[in-house]
């Protein structure tokens, strides 16, 4: 069996991709250039009539698989990886990774497309502002959490596939909308937090995940943009 995954650089793929490194699961990955809008192509509409990614292909799944949490948990599920073992925790797992999803990724796309979210533009400042502060109130409730637990990962020993979406979204807040972002200084105010994006940033599979979209270095603790062009 070997996945299909959509991805464009930089995007909430890259979550879905780094954990299919991490299950060492086969896979291909398909390219959508977003700079001559490919996601609102026909073809693409067709996987995700909203024209977002990620979606992945699933060859024993009737459908097509969008939303960066369901397919996070469809494949935790499918390979019995990378969730919490003990079912009585299952809903650690399950509260953490739609306060992902539903909180803290949330929020993030109101910084990246303001104009969205306003019908004056006079008022994007205001509203940056005000979502910043929400996003840091947001990781420091996670770092509260990540501190509580005995090892370094949100659920505590065991690592899973809400720490690679964690940390994908504290990369994003420090990198877009370019110019108005947090800074690594700002994230080092987390000593939990930063362990677990240091312990994760050096792991292979993040480190190929990635290489794989054109991004190197210290891609959670002090990010760079992708050496391809980002819409």
């Amino acid at each position: 069996m070997s996945y299909t995954l959509y991805y464009s650089p930089d995007s909430a793929n890259i979550v879905i991709r780094m954990v299919l490194e991490a299950l060492a699961v086969p896979y291909q990955a398909i390219e959508i250039d977003r700079t001559v809008d490919g996601q609102r192509s026909p073809e693409f509409l067709k996987f995700n009539p909203q024209g977002l990614l990620p979606v992945l292909l699933d060859p024993a799944q009737a459908a097509p698989l969008f939303e960066t949490a369901a397919i996070l948990l469809h494949l935790a599920d499918q390979h019995a990886a990378l969730p919490v073992p003990d079912p009585k925790h299952r809903g650690e797992l399950l509260k953490w990774l739609f306060f992902l999803s539903n909180t803290l990724h949330a929020d993030l796309r109101v910084l990246f497309y303001s104009d969205r979210y306003v019908a004056d533009s006079q008022a994007i400042p205001a509203l940056r502002k005000g979502m910043h502060q929400r996003v840091l109130a947001h990781l420091a409730l996670l770092d509260t959490e990540i501190a509580k637990g005995a090892g370094a990962w949100l659920l505590g020993e065991q690592r899973s596939v809400c720490d690679y979406y964690l940390a994908a979204c504290v990369r994003w807040a420090q990198l877009y909308p370019r110019g108005d972002t947090l800074s690594p200084s700002d994230i080092e105010k987390f000593p939990a937090l930063t362990g677990l994006l240091q312990n994760l940033e050096a792991r292979p599979e993040v480190q190929k995940a990635y290489a794989a979209e054109s991004i190197y270095g210290k891609v959670f603790t002090h990010p760079d943009y992708p050496t391809q062009a980002v819409v």
